[in-house]
């Protein structure tokens, strides 16, 4: 019982400092939210590619995988298990392999969410 405390205590502070460091760019930079997810998901590739993010990702699961950094993460590691198994043309298709399953999600809970409920324009 106490290793799972201290398991949901990590996942939540790494998780939680990812959050806390994006919003304090957008509070105290100029920063787009755009250019904010894309820094995120490069430094992920960045991150995985030099052997940082692995040892993150043992520690805190998902709470280091779920971020825009664990995206990046997901396409480093697809594109590098691409290039092993097909490769110097796997780094152009691994990526996408790697994170389908997370797209897949994505469009289709906002599809559903889109049948779902009715939007409001902005006023």
């Amino acid at each position: 019982m106490k290793g799972l405390i201290l398991d949901f205590v990590f996942v939540f502070a790494v998780g939680g400092g990812l959050c806390v460091i994006a919003q304090l760019l957008i509070d105290y930079t100029k920063m787009t939210p755009a250019r904010i997810l894309v820094t995120y998901v490069v430094t992920g590739v960045v991150l995985t590619a030099i052997g940082l993010y692995e040892p993150l990702v043992s520690l805190a699961g998902c709470g280091a995988t779920t971020p825009l950094t664990g995206f990046g993460y997901a396409l480093a590691r697809g594109a590098e298990s691409a290039v092993r198994e097909r490769g110097l043309v796997g780094a152009l298709t691994g990526g996408l392999t790697g994170t389908a399953g997370g797209i897949t999600a994505a469009v289709t809970c906002g599809f559903l969410a889109a049948l779902t409920f009715r939007g409001k324009p902005k006023t």
